[in-house]
C-alpha cells in the first residue's frame, strides 16, 4: 500500500433489500461465527478443533426517517410468517483499489424496534438479523 488513501472508508458504503436502496443507513455489520467442537489428539498436550457449523449474524444501523419495514414486519409476525430478504452490501470508495459487494441470503430480521427516542438526541435504529446464505460478487484484490 503506497499511501493511506487505499484504505477504504465506510462513507462510501451502500446497501440494497430486496432490490431497494435503503439510503438512510449509516452502518451494516454482518459476519459468520464458527461453532466448534474440540478434538483431543494422542500424543499432543494441545486440545484442537474442528468446525461443525457456523452461524451468520449482523446488524443494520439506521438513521431514523422512516417507519422502516414496521407494518410490513409487525403484521406478518403477528400472524405467524417469518419474512426473508436478501441484502447486498457495497462499499466503492474512489480511493481504494476497487469496490467489494456481497450478497446476504435468506436474511430474518431479530426483532421490531417500535420505539426508541431521547430529547435533544437524533433518532437511530438497529436492526439485527441472521442469515444462512452469502457470495461475494465483487473482491478487491492486492496491488
Amino acid at each position: 500500500m503506497e499511501s493511506a488513501k487505499r484504505v477504504i472508508s465506510g462513507t462510501w458504503g451502500e446497501l440494497w433489500v430486496d432490490d431497494e436502496k435503503w439510503a438512510d443507513v449509516y452502518g451494516l455489520q454482518a459476519k459468520v461465527s464458527f461453532h466448534k467442537e474440540e478434538v483431543a489428539l494422542c500424543r499432543q498436550m494441545m486440545t484442537d478443533k474442528k468446525v461443525t457449523s457456523a452461524e451468520g449474524t449482523g446488524s443494520i444501523r439506521l438513521h431514523k426517517v422512516y417507519s422502516r419495514g414496521a407494518v410490513k414486519q409487525a403484521e406478518s409476525v403477528l400472524a405467524g410468517r417469518d419474512l426473508r430478504c436478501t441484502l447486498v452490501s457495497k462499499l466503492a470508495d474512489p480511493d481504494s483499489y476497487g469496490a467489494e459487494r456481497v450478497i446476504l441470503k435468506n436474511v430474518s430480521f431479530d426483532d421490531l424496534t417500535l420505539a426508541d427516542w431521547e430529547a435533544k438526541a437524533l433518532g437511530k435504529v438497529e436492526m439485527p438479523f441472521s442469515f444462512t446464505g452469502f457470495e461475494y460478487v465483487d473482491l478487491i484484490a492486492p496491488q
